[in-house]
């Protein structure tokens, strides 16, 4: 492997902001962050957290009572570029920040900071002692990236400054520039840097719309990108481009919405459920990829982590005649059988027009002299997608339900129809993560009334939640034992299950095309990119 060199990396957009603790940071802050910046832990390629030795030689729940406190020993080495020591200033000054208590930081979120009720040194310069007022199980998602005090010590450095700049960093690579114009962020190696040195003069991060990443990198002027399933044919053909295929760090879903219409009823959210073969989509996406073509079956766990174990049985039996038979029990039958668990099975007809699709019955199941319609709601640019939102369309045909499906474009497809509840079913992905009780607590939280009267959902856009799924996620956060804190975790995903509002289908696949010279890079799923080990071959 050589040192050297300028590597091209497609990402779908400019970063709006460098500071990933924002709303509107998206995959390329994340990548800045991580090229730049301290992690206290980065990911395994199991989902797991371990300690970076870069910034800490030790991280730890040093007590428990009277209060759960962790101790960080940092690295001695560990330094920003402005010569001053990564230290407790830089904890306190983001703890403070993102804990939610001053509304002038614009943060996304506040999870686990607002659990802390004190940073202080230690014995000695490099120890920080993290002291929390409740139990706090995911602590080990904290401080990872950790900014420096230039960004977390004000409202306006935190807010505008960083979006645009980054005045210090602590990682193997440092900000050159972000040029809006073309496209582009430049990271250069970083002289201060203490770690392995990068193998890379330069990391360009490169707006490349996905339909013409392949021409670009068979034009030599681009070098990694992320593409669709479906281009993998054509990356294979193209001289000097690789492929990289790993199971993803997100999972794609059927998301049926509980809050109107026929699906607020518990019964008709089992029929759709079970109605859906899981492991024929599953095969459909994955086989021909030849990934492990797995049926998901937990909402917070995936295939690719330590610890996953399939819940959906937690759903009831799955199959055609029980769904139907749950439709006729909610009083939808076939007037060609009078009865929902006899009706013939597959489609009638299928009619196109524009970005609608209908998808009708061969006997529709009817109630008070209506059909049972659905309105399934799909993004617009993602063949597979497509494909899916089709089979399961059909698949529901099967009993009697009429599937009208709609293509929506940019971001009206999640602003305007997923998070306003403007739909009946949609697909739409999730990202997995080695923290589910912190970070899937507002995907399947209950929604509560607001103050002014509207439903405050969070992100549970299918509006549909129990008691007992907040009271076990909130447990499991509590939980400093990990193996307990699982247990909790998995109850709580059976009772996800066993509302029916959210289906898993499968884990999406990364796929990655590179120019062949290319090394230590490609499809990392879960994994944090060694971002100093990127390279070229000699």
């Amino acid at each position: 492997m050589k040192n050297g060199g300028t590597l091209r990396w497609a990402v779908d957009d400019v970063p709006q902001t460098l500071n990933a603790y924002q709303s509107d940071a998206d995959a390329g802050s994340g990548a800045v962050a991580g090229a730049t910046l301290p992690a206290m832990f980065r990911l395994d390629a199991r989902g797991n957290p371990r300690p970076d030795p870069d910034f800490v030689t030790s991280a730890k729940v040093t007590a428990q009572e009277p209060r759960q406190q962790v101790t960080y020993e940092l690295n001695p080495k560990a330094k920003w570029s402005d010569g001053r020591a990564v230290g407790v200033a830089d904890f306190t000054a983001q703890w403070k920040a993102l804990n939610g208590k001053n509304t002038a930081f614009w943060t996304s979120r506040n999870a686990g900071y607002d659990r802390i009720s004190g940073i202080k040194q230690g014995a000695k310069p490099t120890e920080v002692v993290v002291t929390f007022a409740t139990p706090y199980a995911d602590w080990k998602s904290l401080f990872s990236p950790l900014y420096p005090t230039a960004v977390t010590g004000t409202p306006d450095a935190f807010n505008d400054k960083a979006r645009t700049a980054l005045p210090a960093v602590a990682g193997p690579f440092a900000l050159k520039g972000v040029d809006t114009k073309a496209g582009t962020v430049t990271l250069v190696r970083n002289p201060s840097w203490w770690g392995a040195r990068a193998k890379l003069d330069s990391l360009v991060l490169t707006a490349v719309p996905r339909d013409r990443r392949l021409a670009r990198l068979a034009a030599g002027t681009l070098d990694l990108a992320e593409i669709e399933p479906e281009a993998v044919t054509a990356a294979k053909g193209s001289h000097g481009i690789g492929v990289r295929k790993a199971p993803g760090a997100a999972y794609a879903q059927l998301a049926i919405n509980g809050s109107t219409g026929p699906l607020a009823d518990e019964k008709i959210r089992h029929a759709v459920a079970r109605a859906v073969d899981r492991k024929a989509i599953a095969k459909a996406v994955l086989a021909p990829l030849g990934l492990p073509a797995i049926a998901l079956g937990n909402h917070l766990v995936l295939p690719s982590q330590d610890g996953y174990a399939d819940h959906s049985s937690a759903l009831g039996t799955s199959g055609v005649a029980q769904a139907r038979a749950l439709l006729a029990d909610a009083g939808w039958k076939s007037p060609a059988t009078g009865t929902g668990e006899k009706q013939a099975a597959g489609p009638g007809r299928t009619a196109v027009s524009g970005a609608k699709t209908v998808v009708e019955p061969a006997n529709a199941a009817v109630k008070n002299g209506k059909e049972l319609t659905l309105r399934f709601v799909l993004p617009a640019d993602s063949p597979t997608l497509d494909d899916v939102g089709n089979r399961i369309a059909r698949m529901l045909s099967g009993i009697g339900v009429r599937t009208e499906l709609t293509k929506v474009d940019g971001t009206s497809f999640f602003q305007d129809h997923v998070a306003a509840g403007d739909f009946d079913l949609a697909l739409y992905s999730w990202p997995g993560t080695p923290f589910p009780a912190t970070d899937d607590t507002p995907i399947f939280a209950k929604p509560v009334p607001a103050a002014d009267g509207s439903l405050s959902v969070a992100q549970n856009y299918t509006r549909v939640g129990t008691d007992q799924i907040d009271q076990l996620m909130a447990r499991a956060g509590a939980e400093l034992d990990p193996s307990e804190a699982r247990s909790l975790t998995a109850q709580a995903d059976s009772r996800i299950w066993a509302a029916a509002a959210s289906i898993p289908l499968y884990q999406r696949p990364e796929v990655v095309a590179l120019r062949t010279g290319v090394v230590n890079a490609g499809a990392f799923g879960f994994q944090t990119p060694a971002y100093q080990n990127l390279g070229f071959r000699k």
